[in-house]
């Protein structure tokens, strides 16, 4: 079954800025491995953010200085914001988990689209 779920997807112009909600399990909050990824078809996913159990970040070098990530242990969610967007980023962003045991994330939603135009 799906355990977690995107939201805060949409259309936005170059510059632009949205922000991107993952509602997860307090555990996964908490204590899991978390990140952002993003697919476009016929390339790759893409790992464009990650953050530790503890809450330290990494970021794609694609997308430093201009998105966040973070948790948010109130609301049970993995946050991305992003800022200065550019068309490049068009893509369906998905948030994953990984169990302590996994070398790979294991868990992931179902995506929500960001389309970024000219």
């Amino acid at each position: 079954q799906t355990q977690l779920w995107e939201s805060g997807g949409g259309s936005v112009q170059a510059g632009g800025s949205l922000r991107l909600s993952c509602k997860a399990s307090k555990y996964m909050i908490s204590g899991a491995d978390m990140a952002w990824f993003r697919q476009v078809e016929g390339k790759e996913r893409e790992e464009v953010a990650s953050i530790t159990g503890d809450g330290r970040p990494t970021y794609a070098d694609s997308v430093k200085g201009r998105f966040t990530i973070s948790k948010d242990n109130a609301k049970n969610s993995l946050d991305l914001q992003m800022d200065s967007l550019k068309p490049e980023d068009t893509a369906k962003y998905l948030c994953a988990a990984r169990s302590s045991w996994s070398p790979t994330y294991n868990y992931w939603g179902q995506g929500t689209q960001v389309f970024v135009s000219s």
